[in-house]
Order: structure tokens, then C-alpha cells, then sequence
């Protein structure tokens, strides 16, 4: 397979027909190396609009999704991220790239250690990782200009909204099968908050994730 030929076609044929057009994605696309964050059996998929099994149950989200979600970020040089499932760290890498640090958590200790590696050899030590059950907040790390989520919840973890700075966003994929929505919110401080509905998607969900309450009748 001619690598960079495949990573051409990711971008064209898939990531800039679903809307990715922000030049400073595209090129980032092209400098960090997909493949460099998949595990050797599953290198020949690293350019294929699907979602690409890491382990533990859990999946790499597909190209366009990852472009799309750095794109509607918009993350400027001094924001401060805090990242929701390391997974295989190609998105922690991304992050990095475009912000001034980021603190990127993890359920699976097995992930934040490959991710340490991946990171390293990209020299990118504006990257703290944790091992810590997550997905319903992380109260004890402060405020964040950019938090993500990158498995969807059932319901938004109010913890998550108090954590954002005034001016903050948010992007998560909210809702269970089949029907789950693309959010954006951003803080106008004072608890207010305008959320923007992207589109619809079905990504795996967080472990531990928030439920809805159930009413029995």
C-alpha cells in the first residue's frame, strides 16, 4: 500500500465532503501519522472510514469524525484541554498539536501507557495522562478552555459543563443507539450555555458513563 497516496484519499474523499475545510486541520491531518497510533494488525485499516477496534472494547473513532470534531473546536495556541478516553492517543496528538497543554484521562491503564509511547516519539510533552474513571466529570482538575468526549453519553454530566471556563466548548455525542447527536456547547459564564446540534452519529459509549434515570410505572 502506497502510505502517503492512502493518506491523500483520507482527506479528499472523506474528511473535506463532510464539511472539514479549516486549512490548519488538513495540514495537521497530514503531519500527524495515523498509522503510527494503530496496532500493527489492524495498520491496513488505518485510513478507512470505519471505526478501528483498539481493545477492551473499545474503538478509534473514524477519520472524518476526528477532523470534524477538531474543526468545530476551533482550539487556539494558549487553550488548556482536557480530553475524555485517551483510547489509542492519535486524537490526545491532535489536541496537542493546536493547544498549549492538555490533560488527557483514561479508564484503561493499558491505553495512557501506549499513548505515553506514542506521544513520546512525537515529542510532544505538552501532554499530562491519568488512569481515573472519568466519564461522568473530573472535579479535581480545574477549569479547561476545550473539554471532549470521545465516547458518547447518555445524558451530559452537569460536572463536565461547571468545568468549562466563560468562552469555553464542549463537544460530545449525546443519546444512545440508534439516535445520538453531535453537540457543541459553549459557556457564556453564569451557567448559561448555547449548545449547537452538528449532526447525528452513533459512537460506542463511555464506560461508566451517566444514565438516563428510568420511571417505573
Amino acid at each position: 500500500m502506497d502510505i502517503e497516496h492512502a493518506r491523500f484519499n483520507m482527506v479528499e474523499q472523506q474528511i473535506r465532503p463532510w464539511e472539514v475545510l479549516d486549512p490548519r486541520v488538513l495540514e495537521l491531518l497530514l503531519k500527524v501519522h495515523r498509522e503510527d497510533f494503530i496496532e500493527q494488525a489492524h495498520k491496513d485499516l488505518a485510513f478507512a472510514d470505519l471505526e478501528i477496534p483498539i481493545g477492551h472494547g473499545q474503538f478509534m473513532l473514524s477519520p472524518k469524525l476526528e477532523a470534524r470534531v477538531l474543526q468545530e473546536l476551533a482550539i487556539n495556541p494558549g487553550d488548556h484541554v482536557l480530553e475524555i478516553g485517551t483510547g489509542s492517543g492519535y486524537m490526545t496528538a491532535l489536541l496537542a498539536h493546536q493547544a498549549s497543554h492538555v490533560t488527557s484521562v483514561d479508564i484503561v491503564p493499558e491505553f495512557i501507557s501506549l499513548a505515553s509511547t506514542r506521544l513520546a516519539q512525537y515529542n510532544l510533552h505538552n501532554v499530562t495522562l491519568r488512569v481515573a474513571d472519568a466519564a461522568q466529570g473530573l472535579p479535581d482538575a480545574g477549569l479547561f478552555d476545550v473539554i471532549v468526549l470521545t465516547g458518547s453519553t447518555p445524558v451530559m454530566p452537569p460536572s463536565f459543563l461547571q468545568q468549562l471556563k466563560p468562552g469555553g466548548r464542549l463537544f460530545a455525542v449525546v443519546g444512545e443507539a440508534p439516535v445520538m447527536q453531535a453537540q457543541l456547547l459553549t459557556s457564556a459564564g453564569h451557567d448559561a450555555f448555547a449548545t449547537v446540534h452538528l449532526f447525528e452519529t452513533v459512537i460506542p459509549p463511555l464506560q461508566h458513563a451517566l444514565q438516563r434515570l428510568q420511571f417505573v410505572f
